[in-house]
């Protein structure tokens, strides 16, 4: 299957697609979906960076064969110059890979920065090494080897990376790889949307498989059916992409059409009005004619997946092996405060809205889950959510253990498992979760975490639509920084003990 994601893998037989929701679904780093999708990002990645790299020495290599004819009036040994370059090289080649990357040059091929990009980049390198060499002392024997490095290595680097969009364009179109999109709108907007969209966008060929429209009138493709119809339409043919003329649907339809596309692995795209570019921000895709703006599914897959799971488990064996003492003592002190197990397993809704035992100490007097229905009318929390302020059932190192939130500590057993991350949601327990309301749901797109924005921007005090708030522009907005940011200021939102009970 080709995906607007990574499109420059070959794509699986069209034939109707078996249901397999962009939204995370599996933990696992071997989960096929994951781990595909992993391989082709990391196999295009290795290219481009094979390709910098080769092109950096090379214009590394020529601007030192132009010092030395300009200074020497001969042509050198092809060993003087790479003497010369063995030095820098190293160094070289990971500050390019590290401004590479975050200019974006290593992005999708869709999302991918150009020449202009390559240029500004490298010129950034330069300045760098310039700036790092002085500070070592560094005697150059000319300054503008630095002007001559940044043409030449830009005008290999460019030549390499325009050959291989090329060949993989050129490989894609040999193999038959082509992006099966179904356009949504009325009538003459659904013309003039397939007319300026073209038969080809970023190096993939389209293929229109047909219109979602309320009737046939100004369609130049066949007819699938009306906006009640798209469920059946997806399940019985191959799809990955939707282009949606977004002036012909209205927000609620829109956001049914996005759920019921993800849930089948198909992309959504719209082509918004003038109004909406002026006025929203969002992700532009670059193309022909028409902008598209790609509604990604709030999921962590591919290179983000990775480097998340990564961390998360680097830091949750840490915490729970430089805390083992303290975990020690916290078991004792519970043994020793009042009957029952250390350890609870709390049973809660978790990812794909899959039930899953997650592990606390325990702060409750044994079978206190059995007597909440008792204490329902003291409930002090707003919607769903269950909390009572003094607690009858809650110990007294209970009560220590939840104002400090050691109690939460056992869950990095959980991150291990795969059934948490170390920042996400908070998982509810079933009784909440039985009265949430549907949009409330897309917080079970992701991973449950021990700690989020939730508990560093309130905690308990929250109301609970404005924490499913937060959990929405955190799936919107994730990045590793932010979660390494939820997690530093976890901290002293604990030890403030703000909203904790």
């Amino acid at each position: 299957m080709t995906t607007a994601a990574d499109p420059e893998a070959p794509p699986e037989q069209d034939r109707p697609r078996v249901s397999s929701d962009i939204r995370a679904t599996r933990t696992s780093f071997l989960a096929r979906p994951p781990l595909r999708t992993l391989l082709r990002r990391l196999a295009s990645i290795t290219a481009l960076l094979t390709i910098d790299v080769c092109g950096l020495a090379l214009g590394l290599y020529l601007a030192l064969v132009l010092r030395w004819l300009y200074y020497e009036h001969e042509l050198p040994l092809w060993g003087v110059p790479w003497d010369a370059e063995e030095q820098w090289l190293p160094f070289l080649s990971l500050i390019t890979i590290l401004v590479f990357w975050q200019a974006g040059l290593y992005a999708e091929r869709e999302h991918r920065a150009g020449v202009g990009r390559v240029v500004s980049s490298l010129v950034l390198v330069a300045v760098l090494t310039v700036v790092f060499a002085w500070g070592v002392d560094h005697q150059f024997g000319t300054y503008g080897l630095a002007p001559t490095a940044v043409v030449t290595c830009a005008a290999i680097i460019c030549v390499l990376r325009a050959s291989y969009e090329r060949l993989t364009r050129d490989l894609m179109h040999v193999l038959g790889v082509r992006r099966r999109a179904i356009l949504i709108g009325e009538g003459q907007n659904v013309g003039h949307l397939l007319r300026t969209l073209g038969d080809t966008r970023g190096g993939i060929d389209y293929a229109f498989v047909g219109a979602i429209s309320p009737t046939q009138d100004g369609i130049p493709l066949p007819r699938l059916g009306s906006l009640d119809d798209l469920g059946g339409v997806l399940e019985g043919r191959r799809v990955d992409e939707l282009i949606v003329n977004g002036g012909d649907v209205s927000d609620e339809q829109l956001v049914e059409l996005v759920e019921q596309a993800h849930q089948r692995g198909v992309q959504v795209r719209v082509a918004p009005t003038t109004a909406e570019i002026l006025t929203q921000r969002a992700e532009y895709v670059p193309g022909q004619a028409v902008p598209l703006f790609e509604l990604r599914p709030p999921v962590f897959a591919g290179v983000d997946w990775a480097t998340k799971r990564l961390f998360d488990l680097a830091v949750a064996s840490v915490v729970l092996l430089v805390g083992l003492p303290l975990w020690l003592l916290i078991a004792v002190a519970i043994r020793l405060d009042s009957r029952g197990p250390v350890l609870y397993r709390d049973r809660r809704i978790g990812l794909g809205e899959r039930e899953f035992g997650m592990i606390k100490f325990r702060t409750m007097l044994a079978g206190a889950d059995r007597l909440q229905g008792k204490l329902e009318t003291r409930n002090e929390a707003s919607g769903p959510l269950f909390k009572i302020r003094d607690d009858p059932r809650v110990t007294r190192v209970g009560a220590l253990l939840r104002a400090l939130s050691l109690d939460e500590v056992p869950q990095a057993l959980n991150v291990l498992r795969g059934e948490m991350s170390l920042v996400g949601p908070r998982p509810l327990p079933i009784r909440d979760y039985h009265l949430l309301e549907p949009w409330h749901r897309k917080r079970y797109l992701v991973l449950p975490g021990i700690t989020g924005l939730w508990q560093i921007s309130g905690r308990s005090e929250l109301t609970f639509d404005d924490l499913v708030r937060l959990d929405f522009y955190y799936l919107e907005n994730w990045s590793i920084w932010l979660d390494v940011t939820i997690l530093l200021k976890t901290i002293p939102a604990v030890f403030g003990r703000k909203g904790a009970y």
